[in-house]
C-alpha cells in the first residue's frame, strides 16, 4: 500500500492524496538489479581479458588487490558478527601468500600460508593482552585460517597458473569456463528451474540451472581448450565438468556463511553483483581445480 497524506477541514473535505512511491531499480529473478550487473560484469570481464592478452603480469597485481579487498570485508563481517579473526595477519600474511607464489611458486604459497597462520594462532592468543585470557580462542584462530584457505591459498593457484607455459591462455580459460557456467545457470534456472537443489542453503539455485551450468561449461571447456590452448577436447570436458562442480560448491559455501552471518552480501562494491568476494566465491576453488588440471593432462 502506498502511503497516503489525509487532510480534513470541517467545511470542505478533502479526498486522500496518494504519494507515488520511489521508483525502484529493476531487478532480475536471482533478486539482483540485473542491468548493472551485467555491466559491470561486462567490464570486468573485458577489462581481465585486455590485461590477460597483452600485459599477463599485471593480472597477478590486479588479482592480488582483489584478494585484499574480499579478505577485509569478509574480516569485516565476521568482526561485526562478534567473530574476532585477526585482521592485520590476515591481510598482509594473505597477500604474501599470494604474491610469494611469482618468484618461489609453490614453496612460496606453502611456507607463507604455514607462517601466516602461526601469527594469526599468537596474535589472537595475545591480541587483549598478557594479563587476560582471550576468549572464543579455537572458534576465532579456526575461522581465521578457514579465510586464510578460502581467500589468499585458492587465489594463488591463480599465480601459479599463469606462471604455466601459455599461462595467461589457461588462465583465460578458467575464467571463461566460470562465467559459462554462471550463464548457463542463470538461463537454465530463470527458464526450467522447478526442482530446489539445496533449498535449506540457496533456495533459488535448481537442479535446471546446474544442467544448464554443465551444458554451457562443457561447451565452453571444448572450445577454449581446442582453440586457446591448441590440446585435446576431451580435457575440455574435464575441465569443463569439474569446474562447474566446484563454482557450485563455491557459491553455496559462501550463501550459508551469509546465511549464518544474516546478511545478503558480502560488500557493496560492485552494483548488481554486491561485493568482491560475492564475484569470487566461485572463482577461487575454480582456480585449483584448473591448475590441477592442466598442470596434470597438458
Amino acid at each position: 500500500m502506498p502511503d497516503r497524506v489525509e487532510q480534513t477541514d470541517a467545511a470542505t473535505p478533502t479526498p486522500h492524496v496518494e504519494v507515488p512511491a520511489e521508483p525502484q531499480a529493476p531487478a532480475s529473478r536471482a533478486g539482483r538489479n540485473l542491468p548493472a550487473a551485467l555491466a559491470v560484469g561486462l567490464g570486468l570481464g573485458l577489462s581481465l581479458i585486455a590485461i590477460l592478452l597483452f600485459v599477463p603480469k599485471v593480472f597477478i597485481g590486479v588479482a592480488g588487490a582483489a584478494v585484499g579487498v574480499a579478505t577485509w570485508e569478509v574480516a569485516k563481517r565476521l568482526r561485526e558478527a562478534d567473530v574476532l579473526v585477526p585482521r592485520i595477519p590476515l591481510l598482509l600474511g594473505g597477500q604474501a601468500v599470494f604474491w610469494l607464489g611469482w618468484p618461489w611458486g609453490a614453496k612460496g604459497v606453502v611456507g607463507a600460508f604455514a607462517a601466516t597462520a602461526l601469527v594469526c594462532m599468537v596474535w589472537r592468543l595475545f591480541d587483549h593482552g598478557l594479563n587476560t585470557a582471550p576468549k572464543n580462542f579455537l572458534r576465532d584462530t579456526a575461522i581465521a585460517l578457514f579465510t586464510l584457505t578460502w581467500i589468499p591459498l585458492l587465489a594463488s593457484f591463480a599465480t601459479l597458473l599463469l606462471l604455466e607455459p601459455d599461462g595467461n591462455l589457461r588462465v583465460l580459460t578458467f575464467m571463461i569456463l566460470v562465467v559459462c557456467s554462471d550463464v548457463g545457470g542463470y538461463v537454465a534456472g530463470v527458464l526450467f528451474g522447478r526442482h530446489p537443489m539445496v533449498p535449506a542453503i540457496s533456495p533459488k539455485k535448481s537442479w535446471e540451472g546446474f544442467c544448464g551450468s554443465l551444458v554451457f561449461s562443457v561447451i565452453g571447456g571444448l572450445l577454449t581448450v581446442t582453440l586457446l590452448l591448441e590440446a585435446n577436447s576431451m580435457i575440455g570436458v574435464v575441465l569443463g565438468i569439474g569446474l562447474v562442480v566446484v563454482a557450485t560448491c563455491g557459491d553455496l559455501i559462501e550463501s550459508q556463511i551469509k546465511r549464518e552471518l544474516g546478511i545478503k552480501d558480502m560488500g557493496t562494491m560492485l552494483p548488481g553483483h554486491g561485493g568482491i568476494m560475492d564475484r569470487l566465491d566461485s572463482m577461487l576453488p575454480s582456480a585449483f581445480v584448473s591448475w590441477l588440471v592442466l598442470s596434470a593432462l597438458l
